[in-house]
Protein backbone atom coordinates (compact mmCIF):
# COMPACT_ATOMS: atom_id res chain seq x y z
CA UNK A 1 0.00 0.00 0.00
CA UNK A 2 1.27 3.54 -0.76
CA UNK A 3 2.01 6.01 2.53
CA UNK A 4 -0.26 3.96 4.85
CA UNK A 5 0.62 5.93 7.59
CA UNK A 6 -0.45 9.54 5.86
CA UNK A 7 -3.87 10.75 6.61
CA UNK A 8 -6.40 10.58 3.95
CA UNK A 9 -9.97 11.35 3.19
CA UNK A 10 -11.93 9.09 0.59
CA UNK A 11 -13.79 11.54 -1.83
CA UNK A 12 -16.07 10.36 -4.89
CA UNK A 13 -14.29 9.41 -7.89
CA UNK A 14 -15.77 11.56 -10.52
CA UNK A 15 -12.73 12.28 -13.36
CA UNK A 16 -9.99 9.89 -14.33
CA UNK A 17 -6.30 10.72 -12.38
CA UNK A 18 -3.94 12.46 -15.02
CA UNK A 19 -1.47 14.62 -14.21
CA UNK A 20 -1.81 17.96 -16.30
CA UNK A 21 1.24 19.18 -18.21
CA UNK A 22 1.59 22.54 -20.85
CA UNK A 23 1.20 20.24 -23.44
CA UNK A 24 -1.81 18.49 -22.26
CA UNK A 25 -2.96 15.95 -19.40
CA UNK A 26 -0.44 12.88 -19.26
CA UNK A 27 -3.10 9.78 -18.66
CA UNK A 28 -2.17 6.49 -16.85
CA UNK A 29 -3.40 2.82 -18.38
CA UNK A 30 -2.71 -0.30 -16.38
CA UNK A 31 -3.41 -3.50 -18.13
CA UNK A 32 -3.35 -7.07 -16.13
CA UNK A 33 -3.59 -9.99 -18.95
CA UNK A 34 -5.95 -9.13 -21.44
CA UNK A 35 -7.85 -6.53 -19.98
CA UNK A 36 -7.39 -2.68 -18.83
CA UNK A 37 -8.53 -1.42 -15.63
CA UNK A 38 -11.82 1.34 -16.12
CA UNK A 39 -10.50 4.54 -15.87
CA UNK A 40 -12.08 5.63 -13.09
CA UNK A 41 -10.69 4.20 -9.56
CA UNK A 42 -12.65 2.10 -7.50
CA UNK A 43 -11.19 4.42 -4.68
CA UNK A 44 -10.01 7.59 -4.31
CA UNK A 45 -8.40 9.23 -1.64
CA UNK A 46 -7.22 12.97 -0.88
CA UNK A 47 -4.25 13.74 0.99
CA UNK A 48 -2.11 17.00 2.26
CA UNK A 49 -1.03 19.29 -0.19
CA UNK A 50 -3.21 18.66 -3.06
CA UNK A 51 -2.18 14.92 -3.56
CA UNK A 52 -4.33 11.79 -4.56
CA UNK A 53 -3.90 8.22 -4.09
CA UNK A 54 -6.17 6.21 -6.75
CA UNK A 55 -7.42 2.17 -5.78
CA UNK A 56 -8.41 -0.06 -8.47
CA UNK A 57 -9.79 -3.24 -7.59
CA UNK A 58 -8.80 -6.74 -9.74
CA UNK A 59 -9.19 -10.15 -8.74
CA UNK A 60 -5.80 -11.14 -9.19
CA UNK A 61 -4.26 -7.67 -7.79
CA UNK A 62 -4.55 -4.23 -6.47
CA UNK A 63 -3.05 -1.12 -8.33
CA UNK A 64 -2.54 2.20 -6.96
CA UNK A 65 -1.17 5.79 -8.35
CA UNK A 66 -0.33 8.52 -6.32
CA UNK A 67 -0.10 11.79 -8.13
CA UNK A 68 1.86 14.85 -6.38
CA UNK A 69 3.80 17.81 -6.31
CA UNK A 70 7.69 17.18 -6.66
CA UNK A 71 10.38 19.74 -5.55
CA UNK A 72 13.59 17.92 -6.78
CA UNK A 73 15.86 20.43 -5.14
CA UNK A 74 18.48 21.15 -8.28
CA UNK A 75 21.41 23.53 -7.72
CA UNK A 76 20.08 26.65 -8.55
CA UNK A 77 23.52 27.70 -9.54
CA UNK A 78 24.34 24.74 -12.14
CA UNK A 79 20.29 24.60 -12.50
CA UNK A 80 17.91 27.15 -14.16
CA UNK A 81 14.27 27.43 -12.46
CA UNK A 82 12.03 24.53 -13.17
CA UNK A 83 8.41 25.92 -14.20
CA UNK A 84 6.78 23.30 -12.45
CA UNK A 85 7.53 19.52 -11.69
CA UNK A 86 4.76 17.08 -10.87
CA UNK A 87 5.03 13.24 -10.27
CA UNK A 88 3.41 10.24 -10.07
CA UNK A 89 4.46 6.55 -7.92
CA UNK A 90 2.16 3.44 -9.28
CA UNK A 91 2.32 0.73 -7.58
CA UNK A 92 0.18 -3.02 -8.20
CA UNK A 93 0.55 -5.91 -5.44
CA UNK A 94 0.15 -8.91 -7.07
CA UNK A 95 -2.96 -11.47 -5.03
CA UNK A 96 -1.74 -14.41 -7.80
CA UNK A 97 0.92 -15.03 -10.77
CA UNK A 98 0.51 -12.54 -13.41
CA UNK A 99 2.54 -13.14 -16.36
CA UNK A 100 1.71 -9.68 -18.23
CA UNK A 101 0.90 -6.54 -16.79
CA UNK A 102 1.62 -2.89 -18.52
CA UNK A 103 1.43 0.38 -17.33
CA UNK A 104 1.29 3.51 -19.95
CA UNK A 105 2.29 6.98 -19.12
CA UNK A 106 1.18 9.00 -22.08
CA UNK A 107 0.77 12.89 -23.22
CA UNK A 108 -2.43 13.29 -25.93
CA UNK A 109 -2.29 11.81 -29.59
CA UNK A 110 -2.10 15.62 -31.24
CA UNK A 111 0.42 17.60 -28.79
CA UNK A 112 -0.52 21.46 -29.49
CA UNK A 113 0.51 23.42 -32.90
CA UNK A 114 4.21 23.59 -33.21
CA UNK A 115 5.27 21.35 -30.13
CA UNK A 116 8.04 18.31 -31.15
CA UNK A 117 9.02 15.11 -29.00
CA UNK A 118 11.31 13.06 -28.66
CA UNK A 119 13.22 10.10 -27.10
CA UNK A 120 15.59 11.82 -24.90
CA UNK A 121 16.32 8.73 -22.26
CA UNK A 122 19.82 8.12 -20.46
CA UNK A 123 21.69 5.30 -18.01
CA UNK A 124 18.45 3.83 -16.12
CA UNK A 125 16.03 6.85 -17.37
CA UNK A 126 13.12 6.29 -19.86
CA UNK A 127 12.40 9.74 -20.72
CA UNK A 128 10.98 11.77 -23.91
CA UNK A 129 11.35 15.57 -24.05
CA UNK A 130 8.43 18.04 -25.99
CA UNK A 131 9.45 21.16 -26.70
CA UNK A 132 7.79 24.10 -28.39
CA UNK A 133 8.82 28.18 -28.89
CA UNK A 134 8.02 29.01 -25.14
CA UNK A 135 8.18 25.30 -23.03
CA UNK A 136 10.68 22.46 -22.90
CA UNK A 137 8.67 19.37 -20.89
CA UNK A 138 10.55 16.25 -20.09
CA UNK A 139 8.29 13.04 -18.72
CA UNK A 140 10.54 9.94 -17.21
CA UNK A 141 10.83 6.88 -15.64
CA UNK A 142 12.55 3.97 -15.28
CA UNK A 143 14.19 2.11 -18.09
CA UNK A 144 14.95 -1.74 -18.01
CA UNK A 145 18.08 -1.00 -16.44
CA UNK A 146 16.39 1.29 -13.82
CA UNK A 147 13.90 -1.41 -13.10
CA UNK A 148 16.35 -3.88 -12.48
CA UNK A 149 18.25 -1.68 -10.12
CA UNK A 150 14.71 -0.99 -8.30
CA UNK A 151 15.38 -4.92 -7.29
CA UNK A 152 18.00 -3.92 -5.40
CA UNK A 153 15.81 -1.28 -3.13
CA UNK A 154 12.94 -3.00 -2.39
CA UNK A 155 10.48 -1.43 -5.05
CA UNK A 156 10.33 -4.50 -7.40
CA UNK A 157 10.42 -7.80 -6.92
CA UNK A 158 14.39 -8.72 -5.89
CA UNK A 159 14.74 -11.37 -8.85
CA UNK A 160 14.00 -9.01 -11.32
CA UNK A 161 17.61 -7.88 -10.07
CA UNK A 162 19.10 -11.05 -12.29
CA UNK A 163 17.31 -9.30 -15.39
CA UNK A 164 20.29 -7.22 -15.20
CA UNK A 165 22.37 -9.54 -17.94
CA UNK A 166 19.36 -9.66 -20.28
CA UNK A 167 19.63 -5.47 -20.37
CA UNK A 168 23.20 -5.51 -20.90
CA UNK A 169 23.10 -8.39 -23.91
CA UNK A 170 20.17 -6.30 -25.17
CA UNK A 171 17.98 -9.29 -25.37
CA UNK A 172 14.89 -8.51 -23.15
CA UNK A 173 12.17 -11.10 -24.51
CA UNK A 174 8.61 -10.02 -23.37
CA UNK A 175 9.20 -7.30 -21.26
CA UNK A 176 10.80 -3.49 -21.49
CA UNK A 177 10.00 -0.35 -22.15
CA UNK A 178 8.11 1.08 -25.24
CA UNK A 179 8.62 4.73 -26.67
CA UNK A 180 5.61 4.12 -29.59
CA UNK A 181 5.30 7.53 -31.04
CA UNK A 182 7.26 9.39 -28.47
CA UNK A 183 4.38 10.72 -26.51
CA UNK A 184 4.94 8.74 -23.72
CA UNK A 185 6.00 5.21 -22.56
CA UNK A 186 4.40 1.99 -21.76
CA UNK A 187 6.22 -0.19 -19.20
CA UNK A 188 5.99 -4.40 -19.62
CA UNK A 189 6.54 -6.06 -16.80
CA UNK A 190 8.38 -9.18 -16.09
CA UNK A 191 6.16 -11.79 -14.83
CA UNK A 192 4.85 -11.08 -10.79
CA UNK A 193 4.16 -13.81 -8.49
CA UNK A 194 1.62 -13.86 -5.47
CA UNK A 195 2.84 -11.79 -2.75
CA UNK A 196 4.84 -9.55 -5.17
CA UNK A 197 4.79 -5.40 -5.61
CA UNK A 198 6.08 -3.26 -7.87
CA UNK A 199 6.45 0.43 -7.56
CA UNK A 200 7.53 3.08 -10.76
CA UNK A 201 7.64 6.70 -11.01
CA UNK A 202 6.50 9.06 -13.37
CA UNK A 203 7.46 12.59 -13.23
CA UNK A 204 6.56 15.61 -15.78
CA UNK A 205 8.94 18.90 -15.40
CA UNK A 206 8.59 21.51 -17.39
CA UNK A 207 11.07 25.06 -18.05
CA UNK A 208 10.76 28.22 -20.67
CA UNK A 209 12.32 27.12 -24.21
CA UNK A 210 15.24 29.69 -23.50
CA UNK A 211 16.46 27.78 -20.46
CA UNK A 212 19.63 25.82 -21.71
CA UNK A 213 20.38 23.98 -18.73
CA UNK A 214 19.09 20.49 -18.58
CA UNK A 215 17.34 21.11 -15.63
CA UNK A 216 13.97 19.17 -16.50
CA UNK A 217 16.09 15.85 -17.38
CA UNK A 218 17.72 16.04 -14.20
CA UNK A 219 13.95 16.75 -12.49
CA UNK A 220 12.59 13.06 -13.90
CA UNK A 221 15.46 10.96 -12.48
CA UNK A 222 13.89 10.33 -8.75
CA UNK A 223 13.05 6.61 -7.79
CA UNK A 224 9.68 5.67 -5.85
CA UNK A 225 11.46 6.18 -2.53
CA UNK A 226 12.82 9.15 -3.48
CA UNK A 227 8.66 10.47 -4.22
CA UNK A 228 7.66 8.57 -1.63
CA UNK A 229 9.80 10.38 1.17
CA UNK A 230 9.56 13.67 0.05
CA UNK A 231 5.42 13.38 0.37
CA UNK A 232 5.94 11.87 3.99
CA UNK A 233 8.27 14.67 5.03
CA UNK A 234 6.27 17.69 3.63
CA UNK A 235 3.33 16.04 5.68
CA UNK A 236 4.88 15.96 8.67
CA UNK A 237 6.35 19.66 8.51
Amino acid sequence: MLLPTVPRTRVWSVAKPVMDTPFGAVTFATTIGGATLPPLPDELFELPGGRTVARWKHHAARVELLLTPYDPELDPDEWGQLTDCRAAVWRIDAASPLRKVTFAARLPERLPDGADAGWDGGQALAAITVDDDTTRLTLGGHDEEGICHAATQGEVPCRWAELTGEVYRNSCTGWGVDFGDHHGMTWNLPPLEAGDHCELPVVAAWTAAEDDTANTWYAVLPSPTVLLRQVVDSVAR
